[in-house]
Order: C-alpha cells, then structure tokens, then sequence
C-alpha cells in the first residue's frame, strides 16, 4: 500500500527555516518522481519543486528558487525539502507527492495531474 507522511510543519518567522520531510512507504523511490506542492488558502494547489529517479535532477518553481532544496535519501525512503529565507507568501499547506506507478527517470513533471499519490499535507506558517 503506497503511503506517503509529510512533517517538519510549523509556525516560523520570516527569513526563518523549516526542512519538510516525506516518508514514503509501499515502494521504493528508485524509479519514481517525488513532487512537493502547496496550497495557501483560496488558491490551487501549485507545484514547489519535484526530484527526478535517477540523477537528481530537480525542477523549482520561481518563486522558491534559490531559497528551497529539494533533496532525497533513497535508503531512508524519505523526500525532503529545505526551505530557507522563508517569507509570508509561502505559508500554505505543503504536500508531498509521487509519480507512482508512472517511471520518471531523467526529469519531472511539475503538472499535479503527473502524481498519484498524495500525502495529508503539513501546515507551513510564516509570520512574524
């Protein structure tokens, strides 16, 4: 049974720092692409930044380029995104997807309908 399990939530200060985490379970990350998305409220749900399989090649949003990283530990089975000079504008609920059973190797897809599965989501709040 493919899981997803996102923390690392929570309430920061802008120009703070929050590392998100995403454990995966029900397959393995090796052949998968891993996304994270966000939704503030009132608006859709848009894509962060994905990570491909093989190679790590990574997409990001402009908006967060520069100051979010995306990462992977395929021995822990665990997604992570590093979020930095956090501002209000990124607080949203975050939520980690996976391209599963759909194989992405050497890049990823940033469209939401590219993910199957879907984590609950963790609260990101920026606010002083």
């Amino acid at each position: 049974q493919v899981q997803l399990v996102e923390s690392g939530g929570g309430l920061v200060q802008p120009g703070g720092s929050l590392r998100l985490s995403c454990a995966a379970s029900g397959f393995t990350l090796d052949y998968y692409a891993m996304g994270w998305f966000r939704q503030a409220p009132g608006k859709e749900r848009e894509v962060v930044s994905c990570i491909s399989s093989s190679d790590g090649i990574t997409y990001y949003t402009d908006s967060v380029k520069g100051r979010f990283t995306i990462s992977k530990d395929n021995a822990k089975n665990t997604v992570y995104l590093q979020m930095n000079s956090l501002k209000p504008e990124d607080t949203a609920v975050y939520y980690c997807a996976t391209s599963h059973p759909r194989r992405w190797v050497i890049s990823c897809p940033s469209g939401r309908n590219e993910y199957n599965y879907w984590g609950q989501g963790t609260q990101v709040a920026v606010s002083s």
